[in-house]
């Protein structure tokens, strides 16, 4: 994958993860830039950039973008020819994956408002796979999940109704 295709790719996983429902614009990522990190980057660069027109970056600018879209600077360069993700190790790469996989079900699931937020709120935290697993230890206890529920919407507990609980 050439670096123009990843920086796209990364404007439109940050675009999910951020709830805009679409990618970010280079522009948006600009003032987004310059807003969260201090920095500026124009538009025009990364416009450049995506082109194919300018096919590298300065290592500023790596660890820039690298920082803003929470990725490795050595991402943030053409692949070479014949590479393949696939071989990538799994070693770190565990919790991207999740938050991926979390960002792709949101989006399928974009007409289900409440299930499209959690997906992303479950992406967006520092430690999702913790998320993951705080979820599961819930539903393994009886009740729990309703009371949770009850209790985190404001409603009052309804006498005798029995958990659904999957086997």
């Amino acid at each position: 994958m050439k670096l123009g295709e990843k920086l796209r790719y990364l404007r439109e996983v940050e675009g999910a993860l951020r709830g805009v429902d679409r990618e970010l614009s280079q522009q948006e990522v600009a003032r987004l830039v310059e807003k969260e990190l201090g920095k500026s980057i124009s538009q025009s660069y990364l416009s450049q950039i995506e082109s194919g027109a300018r096919p590298h970056m300065s290592n500023s600018t790596r660890m820039l973008l690298a920082r803003f879209f929470k990725v490795h600077p050595g991402y943030l360069v053409d692949d070479p020819e014949g590479f393949h993700n696939e071989l990538v190790s799994d070693v770190g790469a565990s919790e991207d994956k999740l938050d991926l996989w979390l960002v792709q079900g949101a989006e399928r699931f974009s007409r289900d408002a409440e299930l499209h937020h959690a997906l992303l709120a479950v992406a967006r935290h520092s430690d999702s796979r913790m998320c993951v697993v705080l979820l599961g230890e819930i539903l393994e206890n009886p009740g729990l999940a309703d009371r949770l529920m009850e209790v985190l919407r404001g409603q009052s507990p309804p006498a005798n109704r029995k958990t659904r609980r999957r086997s």
